[in-house]
C-alpha cells in the first residue's frame, strides 16, 4: 500500500477551522406572560385614547399566540425593566461618554473573551478582528476597533453586517482571508443587542428578539496541532436577494425627513416584518439553498448529522428540513434554542452549534445555516475533526 505524501504548507493553510466558540446571554430574562402582560396593559390604555377619537382598536396578544406563531416561550434581554413597564416599552440603557467603553463592545468582549479562552489563544495571537451584527451602534469608530483595543490585540479590525445572517457572512470572509493567506487568526464578533432596536408596541415583532453575544476563531489549519473536537470549516457561501419584508429605516437620513431635524420620531424607523410573507418566501429560499449548497459538495442533507440553523422560527425551521428530507426532522438532528432565548439574530444558529456539537464524532458533518433580512442566506459545511 502507498503512503500519501504529507500536505505543503500552502495546502494546509488553505483548509481552515473553527479554533473556538464562545456565548454570553444576559441572565435576565422575561417570559411570554409578561410580556403579554405589559403588552395589553399598554393595548387597554391604546385603545380608550382610540376610541375617543375614532380610530380602530389595537389587538391585545397572548402567550398562545406567540408560541403558536414562533415556538418561543421566553427571551433573554440586556434590560427587562423599561421593556415592561407600559409606559416606557423599551430598554434603559444609559449613555456613556466617549471615553469609556461603548455598550455593545462590552457586550460583545464577554463572548470575545470566551472564544480566546475555548480555543486557548491569546488577543495577541490575532491579527484580524471582524465585528459582525445585524444592528450596530455606530458607523465610527468601528465597534471592531474598540473591541481590538479592549482585548490588546494587534493586527486590524473592521465592522460588517448582513442582518441576521452577519455571523455566516463574516466566517464566509473570514475562511476565506485565511485560505488566502492574508491572514492567520481571526477572531469574529457577534453583538446581537437587537431589543434596543425593536419596537415593543408592535405586537408582530414585540415578542420575536432577545439579546445575545456570541464570537467564534477562525484559523488556518496547520497554524497549531491539537485539533480534536474542533470543526473543519469545508465550505460557506451567501446568497442574497432585495425584500422590504423584513426592514428598518433607523439611520442617519431618518430625522432630514421631519419638521424639526432635531428630534427623531421613531414611529416607522425600527424593525418591522410582514410576517406571512417572509415565512413564505424564505422557507422556499432556504430549503432550496441547502439543498444546492450541500450539492455542490457532494453531499445532500441526509449526510449531516447535525443542522444549526437560524433560530427565528420553529416552524419555519420544521418545514425547511421536512422539504429538505421529506419528512419530520427531530431536536437531535436539528436543536433548538429560540424556545427560551427568542430570536437572537446573527448569534442564534452560533448559540445552537455550540450547545449542540460535543457528542459528535470525528468525520461527521453538520450544517450551519442562517436567514436574514435582505433577504439573505448563509451556509457553512463543518466536519468535525
Amino acid at each position: 500500500m502507498s503512503i500519501p505524501a504529507a500536505p505543503t504548507r500552502s495546502e494546509v493553510r488553505s483548509r481552515t477551522v473553527i479554533g473556538g466558540i464562545g456565548v454570553s446571554v444576559p441572565e435576565t430574562s422575561i417570559s411570554n406572560d409578561e410580556l403579554v402582560a405589559s403588552y395589553n396593559a399598554w393595548v387597554e390604555k391604546e385603545n380608550a385614547a382610540r376610541t375617543m377619537r375614532g380610530e380602530a382598536a389595537v389587538r391585545e396578544s397572548s402567550s398562545e399566540f406567540i408560541v403558536n406563531a414562533s415556538g418561543i416561550r421566553n427571551r433573554h434581554v440586556y434590560e427587562r425593566e423599561g421593556i415592561l413597564d407600559p409606559e416606557r416599552m423599551a430598554p434603559r440603557i444609559p449613555g456613556r461618554t466617549d471615553e469609556e467603553l461603548s455598550v455593545l463592545a462590552e457586550f460583545g468582549l464577554g463572548a470575545a473573551k470566551r472564544a480566546l479562552s475555548d480555543g486557548g489563544l491569546d488577543a495577541k495571537q490575532l491579527d484580524l478582528i471582524i465585528c459582525s451584527n445585524s444592528h450596530p451602534q455606530r458607523p465610527y469608530p468601528a465597534l471592531a476597533i474598540e473591541i481590538q483595543q479592549a482585548l490588546g490585540a494587534g493586527g486590524a479590525a473592521f465592522d460588517m453586517g448582513l442582518g441576521c445572517s452577519s455571523a455566516l457572512a463574516a466566517l464566509h470572509v473570514a475562511a476565506n482571508l485565511v485560505r488566502s493567506g492574508a491572514h492567520q487568526r481571526i477572531l469574529v464578533v457577534v453583538p446581537e443587542l437587537v431589543t434596543s432596536h425593536l419596537d415593543f408596541r408592535d405586537r408582530q415583532t414585540h415578542f420575536i428578539f432577545g439579546d445575545a453575544a456570541v464570537a467564534f476563531l477562525v484559523e488556518g489549519l496547520g497554524e497549531r496541532e491539537e485539533r480534536a473536537g474542533r470543526f473543519e470549516i469545508i465550505g460557506t457561501s451567501l446568497w442574497t436577494q432585495f425584500s422590504s419584508n423584513i426592514r428598518t429605516n433607523f439611520g442617519h437620513l431618518s430625522r432630514l425627513a421631519q419638521d424639526d431635524p432635531s428630534v427623531l420620531h421613531m414611529e416607522g424607523n425600527l424593525i418591522k416584518q410582514v410576517g406571512n410573507k417572509v415565512f413564505k418566501e424564505v422557507t422556499v429560499a432556504g430549503h432550496q439553498f441547502i439543498v444546492d449548497f450541500l450539492a455542490g459538495y457532494d453531499h445532500t442533507p441526509a449526510t449531516m448529522r447535525r443542522f444549526w440553523l437560524h433560530q427565528a422560527n420553529a416552524r419555519m425551521n420544521a418545514m425547511i428540513l421536512k422539504l429538505a428530507f421529506g419528512e419530520e426532522v427531530g431536536a437531535d438532528r436539528a436543536p433548538t434554542v429560540l424556545d427560551r432565548l427568542g430570536n437572537t439574530a446573527a448569534a442564534g444558529a452560533i448559540i445552537a452549534l455550540e450547545e449542540n456539537h460535543r457528542d459528535m464524532k470525528s468525520g461527521e458533518y453538520g450544517l450551519l445555516c442562517a436567514f436574514g433580512a435582505g433577504y439573505s442566506i448563509g451556509g457553512a459545511l463543518l466536519r468535525m475533526m
